[in-house]
């Protein structure tokens, strides 16, 4: 059975009460079967756009007062029939309501099924309907923005626009295999070498905005290391301004991985407070600061926290001298300076120590600033394109390769066959960014990740 002859039925707005809830239907039969259980107008001779009053009932039971929007196709968010329901959001009755659209012959919508309806329905290509979960679950402006870009078709139309240059080329080098005995070149060498470099000027631009692309959809993990008691729990409470971890003198008070995010910059930061690392015979610390270690192996940015209290210069550079063997960048930060020596104070600074005391909340700006510096971070803006995705990246970086071996093979002489070979390489990367090529696993892998109702 074709699943989009189906009208599928979920809930749009979050679980939970709260004054209102919002209840889709999309589907050929969507308006018919509301129509059933709708006690007003007759939804079916509605004007698309239109809301409704009525009371949604069950049989003879009176189940809420409503209002219904009535889309026709094709102008709906899914290019098909749809109704969204709004009514009281007491989870009884969404519970009701859906039950009874189930009873007459709605079925629950599948993660992302709304959102893929209107992929295959051609509202969105690929890229655009990822945005649509991205905004959704966009912590920051910049996030935001980014993911708008994306779903009004900027970075779809760049990629689309390179393919169709690509496919234009890839034509002319068919075109000459069907005339092969007659040695005719209907695809220009050098114009071909051009338009190839000046597209790989182009994925490059688009592969080296990731990382930022990547840290503004992501945000940025952010471990806090260091020795028991060094302060870690302080620190992190002071950054969230909130008693977020158990502060106690007691070594080894945290033994797992404790988490909170904050935005600094306009960027999300997922800031982790961590197990001390020490070696320990208890059996349960010893987890936490393996975990500890595991996620400081994770981890884009460590805060190294120095206990300025109990360290010794000596000490100091030999923690130093391991944290350095992870090769994660780290910002050293010297904690209790109010009971530190003034000469081990004044040594550090020289050595780009960031030196504060998270009990009292001393250089806490000047912390936040050092952790902004480390990452540079422009606004986005509208039009801006960048890369968020995984996915796209790596399929830009295989088109780049697929081109690469376009340019090496006309170096060296080799026969049209293969040089089209390598150009069908290209555009079928770059037609699984926008989903002119896909596959089923490739569809269910991305949409099963979107809310229900979306």
């Amino acid at each position: 059975m074709n699943y989009l002859d189906d009208t599928i039925v979920a809930l749009a707005t979050a679980q939970g009460i709260s004054a209102i809830a919002i209840i889709r239907l999309s589907g050929k039969e969507s308006i018919a079967i509301a129509q059933k259980v709708f006690r007003g107008k007759d939804l079916t001779r509605q004007l698309s756009h239109t809301v409704h009053f009525g009371t949604l009932i069950d049989g003879e039971k009176n189940i809420d007062e409503v209002l219904i929007s009535v889309f026709k196709e094709p102008n709906s968010f899914t290019r098909e029939n749809s109704v969204e329901i709004s009514c009281h959001g007491s989870p009884v009755i969404v519970k009701e309501i859906i039950k009874t659209l189930l009873k007459h012959g709605a079925r629950l919508a599948s993660p992302g099924e709304f959102t893929k309806r209107a992929f295959l329905n051609g509202r969105y290509d690929l890229a655009q309907a990822e945005a649509v979960a991205d905004i959704i679950h966009a912590e920051t402006d910049n996030a935001r923005q980014a993911a708008l870009n994306q779903m009004r078709g900027g970075f779809s139309k760049e990629i689309q626009h390179l393919r169709e240059e690509l496919v234009h080329f890839a034509s002319l080098i068919e075109l000459e295999l069907d005339f092969g005995e007659e040695d005719v070149e209907f695809a220009k060498r050098d114009d071909l070498k051009k338009l190839i470099e000046r597209i790989q000027s182009f994925l490059r631009a688009l592969i080296q905005s990731f990382d930022q692309g990547n840290v503004i959809k992501n945000g940025i993990p952010t471990v806090i290391a260091g020795k028991p008691n060094a302060g870690k729990s302080t620190l992190l409470n002071a950054l969230l301004n909130e008693e977020r971890s158990i502060v106690s003198e007691i070594p080894g008070t945290t033994r797992d991985v404790i988490e909170d995010e904050m935005v600094l910059g306009g960027i999300s930061f997922r800031f982790m407070d961590t197990a001390g690392l020490r070696e320990t015979s208890d059996i349960v610390e010893a987890i936490g600061v393996e975990r500890t270690r595991e996620s400081m192996r994770k981890a884009s940015l460590i805060l190294y926290l120095f206990d300025l209290s109990k360290s010794s210069l000596e000490g100091i550079h030999e923690e130093e001298h391991e944290i350095k063997k992870l090769n994660i960048p780290f910002l050293k930060v010297g904690n209790k300076i109010d009971l530190a020596d003034p000469k081990l104070v004044e040594l550090l600074l020289a050595e780009n120590f960031i030196l504060i005391s998270a009990s009292q909340k001393k250089n806490i700006p000047h912390l936040k600033d050092r952790i902004l510096s480390q990452f540079q971070i422009n606004t986005v803006k509208q039009g801006d394109v960048l890369v968020t995705s995984l996915r796209h990246y790596q399929s830009l970086k295989l088109t780049d390769e697929s081109l690469h071996r376009v340019l090496v093979g006309m170096d060296n002489g080799v026969t049209g066959d293969f040089l089209a070979m390598d150009i069908r390489q290209a555009l079928h990367y770059l037609g699984e960014i926008t989903g002119v090529v896909t596959t089923d696993d490739l569809l269910a892998n991305i949409f099963s990740k979107f809310c229900i109702g979306k």
